[in-house]
């Protein structure tokens, strides 16, 4: 007769295993919380990345809309797109709208206020417009325009009310006279005024118009028709194209391309035909030095770095967990519980921990990623936000698979000891030595090896890093550090409780307690090592994201100083009011310095048509970010970048002839960094070779007040001189970046806190568990006449002490390792500035120490009050 199977006899392994995970829920819960917080340090990294780089992204294609295409043609071709062009794209199959990129400037003001203002077109189609409509309705006619609420406010406007515009009409002919005065053969030029109704409000969530202060628009038909009475009209080289159905691939269909290359043929030159995504990554990459900053250094880095540091976390918590169940596996095997059996017992618990916990910590930190993203408007960040996060496969996946795989690889080495042991040997007290000599050495070789190999890869990336190769310098400098901090953590037992020991010889001396608590370090190696180890993993982290972040943020301004050197510009209108225009400038608040900066057409190096521009070297010290390259000008040099002296076949040092119609100069090339200050003589010098330079503009420098305050103060005094003058703002532009920078660290700070309680959960369920472990060791000394305050004192010290040693050797590893990661991934950016965060180590020191406190002295309080006879009794 067969015997029915039962549940309880078909899955004996499954069932041993829910049996054992029921009776410690509290020790499997400590080990649970540790991998929910890990798991949710990834799920948040990946998801801020997203939005980082979405927002980033966004941001710097803002002129570009929401475009399907961006079809353009080369600056150096003459005219541009034409009409013509732009009626052939528009008839092609599929087109739904195109829309010329113009962009022109008039004289628009209420009364007194107002001043020179960009003019942007209303495109048929929303998608062709970065900006958004607040309240109103666009311009539908001549004689109708819509402001930016920056601009309405600088005027003192609303809807309904109307502004002036004035016009400069040029008598025909002339962009083709050459007399010296054109309107002596030609006649005055003649300003015309038009009152303009504004009918609408507008906003530029993604800053488009920032640097102009804000914007104008008005129907495309009358953009083109004001452009179009300009002496020299601007080219249209960039069409925006919106198509009836989105694209879904990466790239243009080669049809689509092919077809609106033979509609613009008649523009000349080679036209490009790119989607917006293609066309917006070229242009974040001229902002970060040809890489994706964000992408690379705040999501590719971190991510990289919390899955290795999750990883060491959730191994070191279940390690022990697992290592305090030996003896328990070793009865089972007494009752007749195979190896094998116990084996999987152990590798199922710590899959199905890993799995629930890791699910749980991804609905958390999806949770706090949305309440981030619902919190960030109140902080008016300057930046438009997604409401709502996009739960990627990545986010999802990956937290998923590293939390449950790397809880299943924490359990192997604990399972495959234990199923060695003989049972009976199992048996033995749990503290007894079970550090062999052999393994010793075995441990020290390896975790040599693995040290000087790791911290050579580490060498490697950051060198592949600094020229050019970030990608393979982070894959290398991530598998160097990563493998080098193994090292460490892995020889850790042979030397940490040494070092915790010497140390404690500056406490031994105030009493028995103190003598004990550092007598234990020694005593029990692997305990100490894991304890200290469990703290150096959070702090390694905390100190290498906070000295990253902070070294990113200083080469971060270095690299904005040098693409915005000067913070403000004015365009004189008619250069006989220069000096007006100057001291209207420097009589704004918050403006401290300016400088006449002049520009010439000459021959440069035997290159015709090259621009120059030339500064009093004093003056224009004064008034950019970059000081120490503008000092670097003096009579008889001209300032180069390297780009530029490579394409005139150029080095530094050597002699550049300048040619204008009044003589010439040879002048000494001197190579900058800043974009800006690129064929920059001075004023001295250009007066070598020409009389009177094409223009003159006036740049200014301000203090710390808000950029864009200053800019509508400054537009405000240049608005009341006789022909007014065009301003700039790059400080608000650079303001704007500034401000996703601040964004980024803002996350990375609220990162730091998540990574200090994983430190805390680290060190607290290895200390509690530590001292757990030692509840008869501690009945024994209370029996032998050691107070309960003593008790208390020895173990305060102890977990002091082992805390204070792991902090510190993780503040050195974390700035090691948070150097090496800025010199990797930043050095594309310029000069990497390495910074020292002295008020975040400091707090994690503090933080470091409490946590050992903390973590000793509350399980100390259920030993205290066992009693010694009932203590010797467990077990």
């Amino acid at each position: 007769m067969t015997t029915p199977t039962t549940p309880t006899t078909r899955y004996p392994t499954a069932r041993l295993t829910l049996a054992q995970m029921r009776r410690s829920t509290g020790r499997l819960t400590a080990a649970g919380v540790a991998i929910l917080i890990s798991t949710a340090f990834v799920t948040v990294t990946l998801l801020a990345g997203a939005v980082i780089n979405g927002t980033t992204h966004d941001m710097v294609a803002a002129g570009y809309a929401r475009a399907d295409v961006v079809v353009s043609t080369p600056e150096t071709e003459p005219g541009g797109f034409t009409p013509g062009d732009v009626d052939s794209v528009a008839a092609l199959d599929g087109v739904s709208a195109v829309q010329p990129v113009t962009t022109w400037f008039g004289d628009l003001r209420n009364g007194g206020k107002g001043g020179f203002q960009a003019f942007a077109p209303i495109p048929a189609d929303d998608r062709l417009s970065p900006l958004e409509l607040a309240d109103g309705d666009w311009p539908s006619a001549d004689g109708e325009v819509a402001l930016t609420t920056r601009v309405a406010d600088r005027m003192e406007v609303g809807v309904g009310d109307t502004v002036t515009l004035t016009r400069t009409l040029y008598p025909e002919g002339w962009a083709d006279s050459t007399a010296d005065d054109p309107a002596a053969e030609l006649g005055e030029p003649e300003d015309v005024t038009q009152e303009l109704t504004v009918t609408g409000l507008a906003d530029d969530p993604y800053g488009a118009y920032t640097p102009y202060g804000g914007a104008a628009a008005v129907p495309a038909a009358t953009l083109d028709a004001w452009n179009a009475d300009e002496p020299y009209p601007n080219p249209v080289t960039e069409l925006l194209v919106a198509l009836d159905t989105p694209l879904d691939g990466a790239a243009v269909p080669a049809d689509l391309r092919e077809s609106v290359t033979a509609a613009t043929a008649g523009a000349g030159g080679t036209v490009s035909v790119r989607t917006t995504e293609e066309v917006a990554a070229e242009q974040t990459a001229e902002q970060t030095g040809g890489q994706d900053l964000v992408f690379l250094v705040f999501v590719l880095t971190f991510a990289a770095i919390a899955l290795l540091i999750a990883a060491m976390v959730i191994t070191n918590t279940f390690q022990v967990l697992v290592a305090q169940r030996v003896r328990t596996l070793a009865l089972l095997r007494c009752i007749g519980a195979g190896a094998g059996q116990l084996y999987r017992s152990v590798l199922l618990e710590a899959a199905i921990l890993g799995l629930v916990a890791s699910a749980a910590g991804i609905v958390v930190g999806a949770g706090l990623a949305q309440v981030a993203l619902l919190v960030a408007p109140s902080f008016d960040l300057g930046v438009p936000l997604p409401e709502t996060i996009t739960l990627t496969w990545q986010a999802v996946v990956l937290p998923l698979a590293v939390g449950a795989g790397v809880t299943v690889l924490a359990a192997l080495a604990p399972a495959r000891s234990a199923t060695r042991v003989a049972p009976l040997a199992a048996l033995r007290p749990a503290d007894a030595p079970t550090l062999r000599a052999r393994t010793g050495r075995a441990r020290l070789v390896i975790s040599i090896l693995c040290m000087v190999g790791g911290f050579a890869g580490l060498a490697v990336g950051v060198a592949l890093g600094m020229n050019g190769s970030p990608q393979f310098g982070l894959v290398a400098a991530v598998g160097g550090g990563s493998l080098a901090f193994f090292g460490v953590v892995l020889s850790a037992v042979l030397w940490l409780p040494r070092v915790a020991a010497g140390l404690g010889g500056l406490v031994s001396r105030t009493g028995p307690a103190a003598r004990l608590a550092v007598a234990n370090t020694l005593r029990n190696p692997r305990r100490t090592a894991a304890t200290s180890t469990a703290l150096l993993i959070g702090v390694t982290l905390v100190t290498m994201m906070s000295t990253g972040a902070a070294s990113a943020r200083m080469s971060a301004d270095s690299l904005l100083d040098e693409t915005f050197p000067y913070n403000v510009s004015a365009s004189p209108s008619d250069p006989r009011y220069l000096q007006d225009v100057r001291d209207a400038v420097a009589g704004s608040d918050g403006v401290t310095d300016t400088a006449l900066v002049s520009s010439a057409t000459v021959t440069l190096a035997g290159t015709q048509d090259s621009d120059v521009t030339a500064a009093e070297p004093d003056d224009l010290a004064a008034v950019v970010n970059v000081g120490d390259e503008a000092r670097r000008l003096t009579d008889g040099t001209v300032l180069l970048t390297q780009d530029a002296a490579d394409s005139l076949d150029l080095a530094s040092g050597d002699r550049a002839t300048v040619e204008g119609p009044d003589g010439s100069v040879d002048l000494t090339v001197v190579i900058t960094t800043a974009e800006p200050l690129n064929h920059m003589i001075t004023a001295a010098d250009l007066a070598r070779v020409t009389a009177e330079a094409d223009w003159t503009d006036v740049w200014a420098h301000i203090d710390g007040s808000d950029p864009a305050a200053v800019l509508t103060d400054v537009q405000d005094a240049v608005a009341q001189v006789d022909g007014g003058a065009f301003v700039m703002g790059p400080a608000a532009q650079a303001a704007q970046f500034r401000q996703v920078v601040d964004v980024i660290l803002g996350i990375v700070v609220g990162l730091l806190a998540v990574a200090v309680v994983i430190a805390l959960i680290g060190v607290t369920n290895t200390l509690s568990l530590s001292v757990i472990e030692r509840t008869r060791e501690s009945a024994t000394l209370r029996a032998i006449g050691l107070s309960k305050d003593q008790l208390r004192g020895m173990l305060a010290v102890e977990g002091m002490l082992i805390a204070g040693v792991g902090a510190v050797l993780g503040i050195v590893l974390g700035l090691v390792f948070g150097w090496s990661g800025a010199a990797t991934a930043l050095s594309l950016m310029g000069d990497v500035r390495y910074a020292v965060p002295w008020t975040d180590i400091a707090l994690v020191l503090g933080i470091a120490l409490v946590a050992g406190l903390l973590a000793s002295v509350v399980p100390a309080r259920a030993a205290v009050r066992t009693s010694p006879v009932a203590a010797l009794g467990v077990e």
